[in-house]
């Protein structure tokens, strides 16, 4: 049921145009930029890690000595630093947190030298992100890959060590995916927490230590199942990039990474917002991680049948800053949801169109679809059938990505046993209609197929207007989500920094070059088995 609606591809192609030149014109400014974070990031590449005395990070503590040589990179200096006093990059960072030793401007004689060296630290640190990817793929051939839809369950204890008990609970009962909710507002932190956290509020904080360990747990039981469970996190908010880093690092396989969520719902500056998702997005490109985009959240604020539109068009201007990140389309996670109000009549015709809309626009992408939120009800047993339709619908239209709803979403942070169940219905439903999709035909110019034309219009003509606008003009009078944002203002603008003319930093030209393709490949039991590119059918 590939091309199982008639879509005006005329339409399609003008979307991608104007998709493109909007992030033509963002990526000038993010090449005229870097920010706080993107030096840290920078940094951590090297393999700087740990706090001071104070529990400051030190990769904070350097850039913060470093801030009027910022502008033209973090790395000259710093390199420049370890070859003149002889120190590991560690031991350099620790000496400038003790006041040891000092950053200063490069003298001209110095730089080529430094610059190769800088060079070859950067082909170091990518590389130990390959190697990593490379360990993910021997992993997933070794133990197995299971069939998709992944079946992506949240655990949000607060407790590392009590969300890694909830994850192996849920991959056993059936979930693929586990993603650890992170602790509320960590978002807005412009700093990484060190170490593993025994505490936070409607999550857990996300730290390189914490990703260690919740990794350690699920390749523990993905061996006793005999299937790959993957790990989701956020490389989101003020800390982007660094986080993206540790993923990467620490062989996460999904991480949300949207280029406009923070903006909108976190209202982080959108300057720094642009520039620290490019350096996020080749990290997870590089590292062969799936990203979700956030475009389910659109429909919490405004309207899903009025504004569904904003959706797809949202979800053309993520897969053009993805392309010019690196990222492969089976990376592209792009979000949409199921969130039209049930009391509408023929709901899930819609919600049916709307899916099946972006699984044909997005055809070699990942698409993660988000269950009904705004309009759960208190009563479980009729959230637990409203959750069925979505699961219906999710398999019905092939998508890949299917985050669980939960019949006590509305009542409390779901317990082990609200997650069992949710499991369990979508398992039922997915093998129960896996071959429905191949059976059925659309009828031409019917409900499905008018919703579907009618989105891609007004998806088109948003995205050529925002091409004549600007994107931050866009943002700031709220055409998307309906929600308004400064272009100045917002956490975080301090961070954003003017690139000097000389500014250096191999690490982007590293992460671009040279890297592998394709996704991990294992024996993918069933119909949807790899193709000849290792993506699976």
């Amino acid at each position: 049921m590939t091309d199982a609606i008639s879509i005006n591809q005329s339409l399609v192609t003008r979307a991608r145009a104007a998709a493109g030149e909007i992030a033509d014109d963002i990526q000038q400014h993010i090449d005229a930029h870097t920010t706080d974070s993107t030096e840290r990031a920078t940094l951590r590449l090297l393999g700087i890690t740990g706090v001071n005395e104070i529990e400051v990070p030190l990769v904070n503590v350097v850039v913060e000595h470093a801030r009027a040589l910022l502008p033209g990179g973090i790395m000259r200096p710093f390199v420049d630093l370890m070859m003149q006093s002889g120190k590991s990059a560690q031991e350099a960072a620790e000496g400038v947190a003790r006041g040891e030793l000092e950053l200063a401007a490069v003298p001209a004689e110095r730089r080529p030298a430094v610059e190769a060296r800088a060079a070859e630290l950067a082909a170091e640190g990518v590389a130990r992100i390959d190697a990593v990817r490379r360990r993910r793929n021997e992993l997933v051939a070794e133990i197995g890959e299971p069939l998709r839809p992944y079946v992506y369950v949240i655990v949000a204890t607060g407790n590392i060590h009590e969300d890694a008990v909830q994850a192996v609970a849920a991959a056993r009962a059936g979930a693929d995916v586990i993603a650890v909710i992170r602790t509320t507002a960590q978002s807005l932190l412009d700093y990484v927490p060190y170490g593993e956290t025994s505490e936070g509020f409607g999550g857990t904080y996300a730290t390189q230590e914490n990703f260690r360990l919740m990794r350690t747990a699920l390749d523990e039981v993905g061996a006793e199942l005999g299937r790959y469970v993957r790990l989701c996190n956020y490389a989101s908010g003020l800390c982007m990039p660094e986080i993206a880093y540790m993923g990467s690092i620490e062989r996460l396989d999904m991480m949300l990474n949207d280029s406009l969520y923070g903006i909108i719902f976190r209202n982080i500056n959108m300057q720094r917002t642009f520039v620290d998702q490019y350096l996020a997005r080749l990290l997870n490109a590089r590292a062969g991680i799936i990203i979700n985009t956030g475009e389910d959240n659109y429909l919490t604020t405004a309207d899903a049948f009025e504004k569904g539109y904003t959706v797809i068009a949202s979800d053309f201007i993520n897969e053009s800053f993805a392309e010019r990140a690196n990222l492969e389309r089976w990376q592209m996670g792009l979000g949409h949801a199921f969130e039209i109000n049930p009391a509408l009549p023929d709901q899930v015709v819609y919600q049916i169109a709307d899916a099946q809309l972006v699984r044909q626009l997005f055809p070699e992408a990942s698409p993660k679809y988000m269950p009904p939120t705004k309009y759960m009800p208190g009563d479980v047993f009729q959230g637990h059938i409203i959750d069925a339709m979505f699961n219906f619908t999710g398999i019905f239209t092939g998508q890949d990505i299917m985050l669980l709803g939960m019949l006590t979403e509305a009542l409390h942070t779901p317990l082990l046993q609200d997650r069992y169940l949710s499991i369990k219905n979508a398992k039922y439903i997915f093998e129960g209609c896996r071959h429905l999709r191949d059976e059925i035909q659309f009828r031409p110019g019917g409900v499905v197929e008018r919703r579907a034309d009618e989105l891609l219009a007004k998806a088109v003509e948003q995205l050529e207007h925002v091409r004549e606008t600007g994107l931050f003009a866009a943002l700031e009078k709220g055409e998307f989500a309906d929600v308004e944002r400064d272009p100045e203002g917002g956490r975080g603008a301090e961070g954003v920094i003017k690139r000097a003319p000389d500014y250096c930093n191999p690490f982007f030209a590293a992460l671009r070059d040279g890297r592998m393709s394709g996704p991990p490949t294992g024996p993918a039991p069933g119909e949807r088995a790899a193709s000849k590119e290792g993506r699976p059918s």
